[in-house]
């Protein structure tokens, strides 16, 4: 109560000729009919532009909330469409039997099941010869390492060490791995970082019969179980021909811009462990 007596105090000439204004406003609007209504306006135009102004905020101070959802959704949708690409509609051959009426050849075989994780941005390198990405979830989250890494356009990376509630990428910007890589022609060949700029990635030695032309997809393969298929790396920005043998070397834009990366999706593949346990069957023998 004494603090606020002694603000009064401090600030009484100003409180009062304030009080003064508006007293005057008010005679004035109400014996004068026109400049009643001009005060009025005004008035409603200030308060107007007010909520404007504080409309603007609320919408920035939420943009937040907003992308959360935005990702949320984002990651509902992947999972639908990996659904239908993530199945392949097999033919059987008929050897030495009879076949039915009706055709029971077809068998639709499912060699992948994703579940989708986000996960935020909190620090990421783009300059270092091997970069890394750390984002805000851990094992507590189901995250474990080896799990692929890709954003809202492409490739990222993938998990390399994990911690109870963070996790470390290693992002392609690395010349510690290679992307086994096709064309929409059918060619595969595996993609490099330049190791200079993070917009630039490598594909050497292209086989002079390919046909490529600039603005060309090129997207991961199942090859090496590294990386889902089908998750776009990049386009071909630049085509380098050698004169000698013919073989091209492409420059390729990477799809995921590095510098601004602030969300991911975590990736895991609740058919991988059994697969990795057949493929390794051979080379225990």
């Amino acid at each position: 109560m004494r603090n606020f007596i002694l603000i009064i105090r401090r600030f009484f000439n100003l409180i009062l000729f304030a009080g003064l204004e508006i007293l005057c406003l008010v005679l004035i609007s109400h014996a004068h009919n026109l400049q009643g209504d001009e005060i009025v306006s005004s008035a409603n135009t200030a308060v107007g532009i007010l909520y404007e102004k504080k409309s603007d905020m609320d919408k920035y101070f939420g943009l937040g909330r907003m992308n959360d959802s935005l990702l949320n959704e984002n990651m509902r949708l992947r999972k639908i469409v990996d659904q239908y690409r993530t199945v392949d509609t097999l033919k059987d051959m008929p050897v030495r039997r009879e076949l039915a009426t009706s055709d029971t050849t077809t068998h639709v075989v499912k060699y992948a099941d994703y579940v989708y994780r986000t996960a935020r941005v909190i620090n990421n390198s783009v300059d270092g010869v091997n970069n890394y990405i750390t984002i805000n979830r851990g094992t507590k989250d189901g995250i474990v390492k080896g799990m692929s890494v890709i954003s809202g356009t492409g490739l990222v990376g993938r998990v390399e060490y994990v911690t109870a509630h963070f996790a470390s990428i290693l992002s392609i910007l690395s010349n510690k791995q290679q992307v086994s890589a096709k064309l929409k022609d059918g060619t595969f060949k595996s993609t490099v970082w330049d190791n200079e700029r993070p917009e630039v990635f490598l594909m050497k030695d292209m086989p002079p019969e390919a046909k490529i032309k600039k603005g060309d997809s090129v997207f991961t393969t199942s090859f090496g179980n590294t990386f889902p298929p089908d998750v776009l790396i990049g386009t071909v920005n630049v085509i380098e021909i050698n004169k000698k043998n013919g073989k091209q070397q492409l420059y390729l834009k990477p799809a995921t811009n590095f510098r601004s990366l602030q969300y991911v999706y975590v990736l895991e593949n609740l058919m991988d462990a059994e697969r990795k346990q057949l493929e390794e069957v051979p080379v225990k023998k």
